[in-house]
């Protein structure tokens, strides 16, 4: 099945957190083996907006970091497109307004794909399949 990670996913998985749980571990290497493992890009500028704000803190320039964790097996990019964005925009019942949660949630619909997330808020949003 297609997986998209959310953003914290992405930075548990690629730096072996212990706070990514094993479900979702199992999730992402299915998802490896069958090459439909993604991220959206809105989580490359969500990390560089947290490491501005001082809110994380790597061992190497941010830039080397991103590519570094963006240079996953089996894991690809996807872009923020125009049907994202419209799609982010008209999500169906009550979304928080989180500009990029809207971004990667709007990526899982239009792929029919599940997301890797901890958030709540989105596990309990009925219009999109989450694992944890």
């Amino acid at each position: 099945m297609t997986t998209v990670l959310d953003t914290h996913a992405w930075l548990w998985w690629v730096t072996s957190d212990r706070r990514l749980s094993k479900p979702a571990r199992a999730a992402i290497e299915r998802a490896q083996r069958g090459s439909n493992l993604w991220l959206s890009m809105i989580s490359v500028w969500e990390v560089a907006k947290r490491v501005e704000k001082g809110q994380l803190v790597f061992d190497r320039p941010v830039p080397e970091f991103i590519d570094q964790a963006l240079h996953q097996p089996g894991l690809e990019v996807a872009e923020i497109t125009r049907p994202v964005l419209l799609e982010s925009c008209s999500l169906p019942g009550p979304f928080h307004g989180d500009p990029a949660d809207q971004i990667i949630v709007a990526t899982v619909r239009l792929r029919g794909a599940q997301l890797i997330t901890a958030d709540q808020r989105i596990q309990d949003y009925a219009h999109v399949r989450s694992v944890w």
